[in-house]
Parts: structure tokens; C-alpha cells; sequence
């Protein structure tokens, strides 16, 4: 008979191995992002503050230094064509599992978007070309923004509308579209960004340059079990839609990586869930804890099935997309969410009673936060309902 693991042993497992309790606190921006299988990366400043809130002792210029002069962490996109934030041996492992996929989509909609607009009739020569002549632009720079790469290379400066016929038809350069598929390609990488630690324009260099030696060598099945096996350790005991959704594997490349790993079935209150063959026994129960996690966290994102730590919340908390704002946490579970006034100050909103204890525990975590950003206002991408209320 299955071990059956109830929501209160998932959400102990869930505050140890996400580092959200002190005797689980990390170092390095890096062991955080080892430990939760990457960091999401498509808001620059939720890297830093999920990666502060781990950590015993974190300062933007700290994680700042992991990132582009240590480069210990890489940012790149992979699982369901998401920016991440890697280490780089994880960076590795998830080029092989998700990002070479990645790539061959992107190569293959940017040749029918090219063909489609008029701009070549062989896409695939045009391509080549531009490729070439941007990665020797690149590398006589060192280093350059987009802006500057169109400036030394004709073909980035082409225009050509995408969309046609639908809502989200426009007009782009050819810029982003090439440099993105170079970068999941694995010849480029994001260097330093523009501006503050909150900016989302990057200048780009050749991974080479970045690191020396590139990426080891992966291959695709090899990549699939690994990162199944790493993130089943931080994320288990989860369904096998779970998974399937995180990875954004097929349910037949999902099922092999399973049985790769020999996940065993547990009960998960009369749901079907699986852990490591390792990983059955119980784990001891925790003192209550508070949190405040930033817009797209990885452990707020990282199951599909979320009500077990979620509740009623969600209408509050995501937008339409599934994109989850900032959130308050207490004893392994979502009870509010949180924002930042126009002039930086952090405020939240308790969406149910957590007795005097919690309040106090939440109060404590935001000012850690508010310390930590400095009065700096990090707006998300993804603005959802209670945040754009707190921050008005």
C-alpha cells in the first residue's frame, strides 16, 4: 500500500528544502537556485529578493557579484521557454532537457515569420548569414546591446509583422528574435544588464567569453532524468501532471524521465503522487514560519495542482495567465499577498485570520524585505488583482 503523506508533511518538506526556514537558509544566490532547480528569472528583481529570502545574509550587490562576476548563475531560457536564473551545472543539465527544444522551436518560427513578411524566400541562408554576422559583431565588441548589434549588422535592422489576424499582431526587428534564438542556442548569453539590478535590458556576449569552456556536454534523455530526479527532491511528493506541467515535456517524455528515476506512488489524501525511491520516510514537523516571496516565485509556481498550499486565493494572487503577483506566507501555506506604495514602502494584505503570532512573524518578514530593496520599487510584469491594489 502506498505511504500516504498528508498536506502538513508536504508543507515541512516544502520549508526545509525551499530554504524558507533558518536551518535551511543558504550562503550563495547559487545553492538557493541549486536547491529550488533554478530561479525565475523573467522579473530581474524576483531572482534577488527569492534568492535573499533563503539566505542568511544577502545584499543586491552580493547577489549581483554571483551573477556577473563570479557567474556562478546564468540567466537563460528553458522549461516552458520561461527565463531562468542557473547555476552553471544545472544551466547544463536543463540546455539539454528543455532548451535545445527551446531553440528549435524558436528557429522554426522565426523562418516561417520571415518567409510569412516577405523579407526572405530562404529563410534558412538568410538566417545563417545574420547569425554569422552577428556573433563576429559580437564578438569584436565584447559585449553590446541589441541597439548596438543592429548598428553593425544590417539584417537585424529588418522589420516584418507578426501575428497577422490576430491580437497580437505587430511589428518587430529582427533584433530580439535572433539574439533570443542565438541565446537558446547556447551561443550567446545575457551579460550585465543596462541599468540597476531591476532592468530587463542586458547586454549580450559569447557564452565562450562568459564562460569559458561553455556548458558541458548533456544528452537529452541523460538531462530529462536528471532534472526530473533533482527536481522531484525539492518539489516531491507531486503528481505526474505536476510535473509534466514544470517541465513542459510531452506526457511521453514525462512518464520516461519517471521511471528513470524509479519514482515510487505515495497518497497524497487520495490523489496519486510520487517521490523518490529514496525519499519515503517521514520528515519531522516545524515551528511556524513567515515568508514574503516575490512575484513568480518557483516555490509559489512550482506545482500545477496548487490548492494544498494555496487554498481559495488564487483569483487574488494570479493574473488570467497563471502568473502568480507577490505572496505572504505562514507555516507552509499563501494567506495574503503583498506590494510597494509609489514611494517603495512594503505593504501586504492578510486574506484570512492568522491569530497575533503570524501577524507578528509576517510584520518581521516584511521589514526584512523592505530593508533588503532599499526603498527601491520593484513593479512585476505580471501585475495581479491584490497587488495592483497595494500599490496604488
Amino acid at each position: 500500500m502506498a505511504r500516504r503523506i498528508p498536506v502538513a508533511e508536504r508543507r515541512a518538506r516544502l520549508a526545509r528544502r525551499h530554504r524558507l526556514v533558518d536551518e535551511a537558509r543558504a550562503d550563495s544566490a547559487a545553492e538557493v537556485a541549486g536547491s529550488l532547480v533554478g530561479l525565475h528569472g523573467t522579473d530581474p528583481a524576483s531572482v534577488y529578493i527569492a534568492a535573499a529570502v533563503r539566505m542568511r545574509s544577502a545584499t543586491i550587490d552580493a547577489i549581483a557579484a554571483e551573477l556577473y562576476e563570479a557567474r556562478s548563475l546564468v540567466r537563460m531560457l528553458a522549461m516552458r521557454r520561461t527565463m531562468w536564473a542557473f547555476p552553471v551545472e544545472l544551466a547544463a543539465i536543463a540546455q539539454a532537457a528543455a532548451t535545445d527544444a527551446v531553440a528549435q522551436n524558436e528557429r522554426r518560427k522565426l523562418e516561417k515569420m520571415l518567409v510569412d513578411a516577405g523579407v526572405a524566400a530562404e529563410a534558412g541562408a538568410w538566417l545563417e548569414l545574420a547569425e554569422g554576422e552577428t556573433l563576429r559583431a559580437l564578438a569584436s565588441r565584447g559585449e553590446a546591446t541589441g541597439a548596438e548589434l543592429s548598428a553593425d549588422v544590417p539584417q537585424l535592422r529588418e522589420q516584418f509583422r507578426f501575428g497577422i489576424g490576430t491580437k497580437w499582431e505587430g511589428v518587430q526587428t529582427a533584433t530580439t528574435r535572433l539574439l533570443l534564438l542565438l541565446a537558446a542556442e547556447g551561443k550567446i548569453v545575457r551579460a550585465r544588464p543596462r541599468g540597476s539590478w531591476i532592468s530587463s535590458q542586458y547586454r549580450w556576449t559569447p557564452l565562450e567569453s562568459w564562460l569559458p569552456g561553455g556548458f558541458p556536454e548533456w544528452e537529452l534523455e541523460a538531462g530529462q532524468t536528471e532534472l526530473v530526479h533533482r527536481w522531484l527532491y525539492a518539489f516531491g511528493p507531486a503528481t505526474i501532471e505536476d510535473v509534466k506541467w514544470w517541465t513542459g515535456w510531452t506526457l511521453g517524455s514525462t512518464r520516461r524521465a519517471l521511471a528513470a528515476v524509479e519514482a515510487v506512488e505515495v497518497d497524497l489524501d487520495g490523489a496519486a503522487g510520487l517521490v523518490l525511491a529514496d525519499d519515503v520516510e517521514p520528515v519531522e514537523a516545524l515551528e511556524p514560519w513567515a515568508a514574503l516571496l516575490p512575484a513568480l516565485d518557483p516555490t509559489a509556481m512550482g506545482w500545477l495542482r496548487r490548492t494544498w498550499y494555496l487554498g481559495e486565493h488564487a483569483p487574488a494572487l494570479f493574473d488570467r495567465s497563471g502568473n502568480v503577483g507577490p505572496t505572504v506566507w505562514w507555516d507552509g501555506r499563501i494567506v495574503g499577498g503583498w506590494g510597494q506604495r509609489p514611494d517603495g514602502e512594503v505593504v501586504y494584505r492578510l486574506l484570512e485570520d492568522v491569530g497575533a503570532e503570524a501577524a507578528a512573524a509576517i510584520e518581521d518578514a516584511a521589514d526584512s524585505v523592505a530593508a533588503f530593496v532599499g526603498g527601491t520599487r520593484v513593479t512585476p510584469r505580471f501585475r495581479t488583482p491584490l497587488e495592483r491594489e497595494l500599490s496604488a
